[in-house]
Order: C-alpha cells, then sequence, then structure tokens
C-alpha cells in the first residue's frame, strides 16, 4: 500500500493532535503509539485492496493519504481498536477514538468490532452502535447503528450499504446484499436477502435489489 506519509510522520501527526486536543498533563508518548501503526495500516489495507474506489485504489496500488478526511477516519477507528484489542489500554483507545469523533464527527468506538472489508463515505454524524457487522459494509452520512432500551442490536450479513440518512435500531437480521436507500430506517426487523429498503419504520418498502453490493465494492460506484 502506498503512503502518503511516512509511518513515523504518521504517527507524529496523531500524537501531536491527540497531545494538542487533550493537554490534560497526561500526554502520550509517541513509543506508546508506534507498536501499534504497523497492524493499523495492515488492517486499512486489507480493507482499501477490496475497494476500487478513486482515492482508494490507484494505479493497481491502493493508497492511504491522511488529507482524504474518509481514509483518515477508517484509520483512526482502526487505531482506536487496534489499541483496545491488543493492550485493553483504555486511556490511549478513548483518546483516539475522541479525535476521530471530534475531526470527523463520527462515533466509531473503539469496542466495536468493524469487519475486515468496510468503508466510511463522508461519515459526518454517523453512529455504530455495537451490532454484529460483516465484510463489504459501507456507511455514508448520518447513519445510525444502534440498540433498544432491552439491549438488542443489529446483525448484518454480507454486503451491506447505508446510505445517508438511515437507520437500523434494535433486533435486526439484515441479509446480505442489501441496500438501505437515503433517509429509511427499521427497528427490530428482518430483512431478507437481495433486498433494497426505502421510507421510514413502520412505512417501509421493500424491494428487490438488482444490484451485486460485493461488484459495487469492486467497481468503486457506491451511487
Amino acid at each position: 500500500m502506498k503512503l502518503s506519509i511516512h509511518i513515523n510522520d504518521l504517527n507524529i501527526l496523531v500524537l501531536n493532535q491527540i497531545n494538542t486536543l487533550y493537554n490534560d498533563g497526561n500526554l502520550i508518548s509517541k513509543n506508546e503509539l508506534i507498536i501499534f501503526q504497523k497492524e493499523t495500516l495492515n488492517r486499512v489495507e486489507k480493507a482499501f485492496v477490496h475497494i476500487r474506489k478513486p482515492y482508494f485504489f490507484v494505479n493497481n496500488e491502493c493508497v492511504f493519504d491522511h488529507l482524504h478526511s474518509d481514509h483518515y477516519s477508517m484509520y483512526l477507528y482502526l487505531l482506536s481498536n487496534t489499541v483496545w484489542e491488543n493492550s485493553g489500554d483504555v486511556r490511549l483507545a478513548s483518546k483516539i477514538f475522541l479525535l476521530n469523533k471530534a475531526l470527523h464527527g463520527i462515533d466509531a468506538f473503539y469496542k466495536i468490532q468493524l469487519p475486515e472489508i468496510f468503508i466510511f463515505v463522508h461519515p459526518l454524524g454517523t453512529i455504530l452502535g455495537n451490532a454484529k457487522y460483516s465484510d463489504y459494509f459501507a456507511v455514508f452520512q448520518n447513519c445510525t447503528v444502534g440498540g433498544t432500551s432491552d439491549g438488542k442490536y443489529p446483525e448484518f450479513n454480507h454486503g451491506v450499504i447505508l446510505y445517508a440518512g438511515s437507520s437500523v435500531i434494535g433486533d435486526c437480521l439484515i441479509g446480505s446484499n442489501t441496500i438501505f436507500g437515503a433517509n429509511s430506517s427499521v427497528i427490530n426487523a428482518k430483512v431478507d436477502r437481495d433486498k433494497v429498503v426505502l421510507n421510514y419504520y413502520p412505512n417501509n418498502r421493500i424491494l428487490e435489489n438488482k444490484r451485486n453490493v460485493i461488484d459495487l465494492f469492486n467497481e468503486g460506484s457506491f451511487l
């Protein structure tokens, strides 16, 4: 994967951003952070290699650009999750999560388990809760994946796109190759595979999906 910035410089960039934003007398050191960078960038590459969208894949090579906000928001989520999974360091993972929230307006908590293959597309205002996610998961702006008061969260099968303003709440089972149209929502619902979901709950329209979500990743044509 081609990097827009050397891994050591990327480490310093994130370090300076964290310590500037959270100058709380308990600053992060570069050595605390650098040990997680290689694994995080490997995870970034595993996602990006399946995304043939412009700016993600150029000249038959995946590209990470720290000045591309979709790239950087995905990287920061993966960094916070890598820190949490490998060390359980709540202080460091929390600061990275909050940095991502401050910079990009996305709430992707370090404990949630996003799949290996996913993409954020200008995800301002998006909240991703503690659901079960599967590969080829795409989420746009102002989306919500959340639970109900009884602690039930959605489960997504392979190949799901949440377009702008869509919400999936509660005890939902979402079949493979499903697309949620803009401003659609479901609550405690089962959606069979190969569907397009339109409109707000409980007045949903469910149509057959004639597109293949995995192909959309491979072609980079989400719109």
